[in-house]
């Protein structure tokens, strides 16, 4: 059996057992969450959602935060001999999904 999921503006699928990375929720780390915004579940049964299923949730427990890989922005404008060279390092956290009610 399967999911998706919507969490931060993006859909991931997920099964029991599977680590997901996604971005960065406020529970801590090692407590048990409850995502609510199921748009289909499938396997034997599928089920889809206008946009999400009723009565669906997946339940997962935080198992870690922490920060992406860097990515370097840079830009430069020609003849002007100006440049700019900015950083960014995304925030996420990792979830353990434990079972999937529907």
């Amino acid at each position: 059996m399967y999911a998706i999921i919507e969490t931060g503006g993006k859909q991931y699928r997920v099964e029991e057992g599977s680590k997901v990375v996604v971005e960065k929720l406020s529970a801590q780390a090692g407590s048990e969450i409850t995502l609510d915004k199921v748009l289909m579940i499938g396997g034997g049964q599928c089920k889809v959602g206008a946009p999400y299923v009723a009565n669906a949730a997946v339940t997962a427990e935080v198992v870690e935060h922490g920060r992406g890989a860097k990515v370097m922005v840079f830009k430069r404008w020609r003849r002007n001999d100006s440049r700019k060279l900015r950083g960014h390092r995304q925030d996420y956290t990792t979830i353990r999904v434990k079972s999937i009610n529907g």
